[in-house]
């Protein structure tokens, strides 16, 4: 029984599970705050759960206990091991952990669908996961939804609108493809050790199709070529993108002058398919 199990600052003691920044580690011990994160994710009775970075186990505990179907925990760090195993001794069948890095993990040959991810990513590797689970080869991806910690800044860039300065590639990329919230604000005392920036929870659902159609490639290629150089007009930050783009951003209803934070994802994916198709498309 998941209950049973001692408090996590007990577990770390006994099992000397001092946070690394080479891990990115910042452990979250609040067993009621790791309950909140996954009750953020949903109903979990159905799906199969993937947490990376489960450290310790305190938000791998919630999840269990909040009745996720089966939970594949990915670590990178070996002195976490025998925590998580006995967490998985208290939940016969339910808990999987690997020692890995979760870049180089096929979840699909582990889990069943549906498939739900939820964790408390490490800092080092939040964003570059989030983009690979955003730009799968084809789409719907292999996940539903992800409930992820991020540091707070990093939960602006994904939520902002145009206009503000969080607003940019990030922000593109996920709502492209996916409704996203901050759905919960943590201070950095609520990790040991405490991080020098708060942090906040993202829960991200997948759209079946992209919100508007474009090529992934081609709108990649405009948006990062457009916020490269976000004090330039379009005009000149694009002056590479297409030799007559001063003519099809006018034709989308993008003023030339204009620079990438004033343009909405609609006008970006309307650009990317008259930089393919010409203005027909």
């Amino acid at each position: 029984m998941i209950d049973a199990l001692p408090p996590l600052r007990d577990v770390i003691r006994t099992h000397d599970l001092r946070a690394k920044k080479s891990f990115g580690q910042n452990f979250l011990l609040d067993l009621n705050l790791t309950a909140r994160i996954a009750r953020a994710a949903g109903d979990l009775s159905a799906a199969d759960v993937l947490e990376v970075g489960p450290g310790p186990g305190g938000l791998t505990r919630g999840l269990l206990a909040t009745g996720a179907r089966r939970v594949l925990a990915i670590e990178k760090d070996p002195r976490c091991l025998p925590a998580l195993a006995e967490i998985a001794a208290a939940c016969p069948g339910r808990l999987q952990v690997i020692e890995g890095d979760a870049l180089q993990v096929d979840p699909l040959a582990h889990l069943t669908l549906p498939i739900k991810v939820v964790a408390n990513l490490p800092y080092n590797v939040g964003t570059e996961l989030l983009i690979r689970w955003m730009t799968p080869r084809d789409w719907p991806p292999f996940w539903q939804s992800l409930t992820l910690m991020f540091q707070r800044e990093v939960a602006d860039r994904i939520v902002a609108r145009p206009g503000s300065k969080a607003y940019g590639r990030l922000a593109l990329m996920v709502q492209w493809r996916a409704e996203a919230r901050i759905v919960l604000h943590l201070p950095p005392e609520a990790f040991t050790p405490p991080p020098k920036v708060s942090s906040a929870v993202v829960h991200i659902t997948r759209l079946e199709a992209p919100r508007y159609p474009a090529d992934a490639a081609t709108l990649e290629r405009l948006v990062a070529a457009g916020f490269n150089q976000r004090r330039k007009m379009l005009r000149a930050s694009l002056r590479g993108q297409h030799p007559d783009i001063e003519r099809l951003l006018q034709g989308v209803g993008i003023p030339p002058t204009a620079r990438a934070e004033e343009i909405d994802l609609e006008r970006w994916c309307r650009l990317a398919r008259a930089v393919v198709h010409g203005l027909e498309g």
